[in-house]
């Protein structure tokens, strides 16, 4: 038995260690396997082995210490939880045994975690599940979890889309406050509105919108003039009845956008406004905020202004009754349409085909890639993709709604306050590739600063037609940054404009409403709450999530459709390339799918510069825009991926997919 001096020297020794030993703070990031790392605050990685992983989720913040484990490599060992971000996921149930557990759907939870007796909601086998971390596994590696909501069995019809919804967080049904909010609201509200409003019901506004589509929030109308067209742009006005920091604007705040699933869309306001009260319906009175602009002849954008208005849109008019317009076929609803109506979507064509012009030449367009649409049958899956085709009417639309955007950005330069969308070309990191792409397949080009917002732009419209081994613009937009909300003002080099901003589609999205509310407190002192930066912050964050849920809802049903390919051939052209393989988009149906080097024949080397897969010996070449023929192989239901077989390659076992998500170029 040890004296009271040993013990007391012991305590002291463990003290010493304590204060001696090097702690390290980092984020626990997971893999496909049992292992995982910490991304330490430094900048480098520490692995963690599979004993340690056990007792960390995804997205911790962690103290670790480092230790040499038995063959000689450096690893971590936690030593303290500081915080786990990660509180709600979604799995299938599982009983073995006696035991009830939740099997992860969430990427780097490779564990069941225990579900006690009373937290199991009579939850039966393979049910899907949404569930709650009950019992962080730090202590002993054993976490445990509660159901919060039993969401169906695979198969059951819609359950692609509840799994979505749970796996983002993403609420579906509204809160109380903001229904009642959204009941109380009615045509009274528009006519108690419209007394301080000019009154342009008596103009031959329209929509142009697809057949099905009932958040109508812009319409439009053109008439010439002297110097080319006086161009009026009606925008919904939800910012007039819903009032600030009310119930119904900070949910609007909260799902940040309407996200477009396939087959049943989450609004961002409720449909009785979205839909009816706040849509621009035919022959319905409605408030909006209009921007009056002079596009002149040469398509360059005059004087501007604002206005609070009442409308009565002449028609709900489709792309394609459009497009008959103005290419001059024959249609039964153009021939019931006034006269008045007629002459200002011929002005409006001419007006927006002067102001693509002078984008082509002075700014930059976005190339036309084809679109698909998902078709769903009564199970809510996918029984067809068909071509979304892009008409003229689709480009008129576009170009009035980008002139309206750029006055708007114009407009709150001028302010104290302002919202604008900000994009800063070249990603930081692949600067040093694009420089070495152009020494070595553009040498004309070598000396234009890409970094630089005139230089950008001149090296997009230098490239668009450039004849050169590889497809210089198509490497370069694969290594672009994402568009980021901001405060000031900054240019958007991917439009090629000094600033922009969106206004022109409150109903969608927070941000324009939020711009709405930015010009109306300029113009007429309206009241608004201001947003922080950790507000837009987040409000960016949850974008982005939005869409993320939307390509995961997507993923998931296209791999259901995938399945009934067959085995024919099918074209397609490389899209994108990553050191194991390459992805390819059917030119059908848009598809787009994985072809790994482990099915080709030798080994393949990848060159970040050129983004180029080459044979190590016989220097067969993959490359973007290069077209293939590809056959179906697989679905990898984990990471809801397509995968192909290359036509006339040699096929070896495919054995599991590499992780082309941490190495996409």
């Amino acid at each position: 038995m040890l004296n009271a001096d040993a013990l007391s020297q012991l305590r002291q020794l463990k003290t010493d260690i304590n204060d001696n030993k090097v702690v390290l703070s980092g984020t626990v990031k997971a893999t496909n396997g049992r292992f995982g790392f910490v991304v330490l605050d430094e900048g480098r990685d520490v692995f963690l082995p599979p004993e340690e992983m056990q007792k960390v989720l995804p997205g911790d913040r962690v103290n670790v210490t480092e230790q040499e484990g038995d063959k000689g490599k450096i690893q971590g060992v936690v030593d303290e939880l500081l915080d786990s971000s990660l509180s709600t996921f979604v799995g299938r149930y599982l009983i073995k045994g006696k035991g009830h557990f939740v099997v992860p759907e969430t990427p780097g939870i490779n564990r069941w975690i225990f579900i006690p007796p009373k937290e199991r909601m009579n939850a039966e086998q393979d049910d899907f599940i949404y569930c709650r971390i009950l019992k962080h596994p730090i202590k002993d590696g054993k976490g445990q979890a509660t159901i919060l909501k039993v969401l169906g069995k695979p198969g059951d019809t819609g359950i692609e889309r509840a799994l979505t919804l749970a796996t983002f967080d993403l609420q579906d049904a509204w809160p109380d406050a903001v229904r009642q909010q959204a009941e109380t609201l009615s045509e009274a509200d528009i006519e108690a509105n419209s007394a301080d409003r000019e009154d342009r019901t008596a103009l031959p506004y329209v929509t142009i919108d697809s057949p099905g589509t009932q958040d109508m929030d812009d319409a439009l109308l053109a008439e010439p003039n002297a110097t080319g067209w006086k161009l009026s742009i009606a925008i919904a006005d939800p910012t007039a009845v819903i009032k600030p920091a009310s119930a119904a604007e900070s949910e609007a705040y909260r799902r940040a956008t309407a996200i477009y699933f396939p087959g049943e869309p989450r609004p961002m306001l409720p449909d009785s406004l979205s839909t009816r009260l706040c849509s621009l319906m035919p022959e319905v009175k409605r408030l909006v905020l209009v921007c009056d602009l002079q596009v002149n002849n040469d398509g360059s954008l005059g004087e501007y202004s604002f206005h609070k208005a009442t409308i009565q849109s002449k028609g709900k008019l489709s792309y394609e009754l459009v497009s008959n317009l103005i290419e001059g076929r024959e249609d039964d609803g153009i021939k019931a349409l006034p006269d008045t109506v007629s002459n200002s979507l011929d002005q409006l064509h001419q007006a927006a085909t002067a102001l693509r012009k002078w984008r082509g030449e002075h700014a930059l367009l976005s190339a036309d890639r084809p679109e698909f649409r998902l078709r769903l049958d009564e199970n809510k899956r996918v029984r067809l993709i068909e071509p979304s085709v892009q008409n003229e009417a689709h480009r008129l639309v576009e170009e009035c709604m980008v002139a309206a955007n750029r006055c708007a950005a114009d407009f709150l330069r001028q302010q104290p306050k302002g919202l604008f969308i900000q994009h800063p070309g070249l990603r930081d990191d692949r600067a040093d590739n694009i420089r070495a792409l152009l020494e070595g397949y553009a040498a004309d080009l070598s000396s234009v600063d890409a970094t630089s917002a005139e230089g950008f732009r001149e090296l997009m419209k230098r490239t668009e037609r450039l004849d050169a081994e590889v497809p210089v613009k198509a490497i370069i937009s694969r290594q672009l940054s994402r568009a980021e909300l901001a405060f000031e003002a900054a240019p958007h080099q991917g439009m090629g404009l000094a600033a922009y901003t969106t206004f022109t589609s409150p109903l969608r999205k927070f941000s324009d409403f939020y711009v709405h509310r930015l010009i109306k407190a300029a113009l007429w002192q309206e009241p608004m709450g201001e947003m922080t930066t950790d507000q837009l912050a987040q409000l960016q964050t949850t974008q982005i999530r939005a869409r993320q849920a939307a390509n995961s809802l997507e993923s998931w049903l296209k791999c259901d459709f995938a399945k009934m390919l067959g085995s024919d051939p099918m074209t397609g052209v490389i899209s994108r390339t990553v050191p194991a393989g390459f992805f390819v988009r059917l030119d059908a149906n848009g598809l787009e799918g994985f072809v790994s080097c482990r099915t080709l024949e030798g080994k393949y080397g990848f060159d970040p510069v050129t983004l180029r897969l080459t044979h190590n010996k016989n220097g067969r070449i993959f490359q973007l825009e290069q077209a293939v023929t590809v056959t179906f192989a697989e679905v990898d239901e984990e990471r809801k991926q397509i995968n192909f077989n290359l036509v006339n390659a040699d096929e070896t076992p495919a054995g599991e997919s590499p992780d082309t998500e941490s190495t996409e170029a």
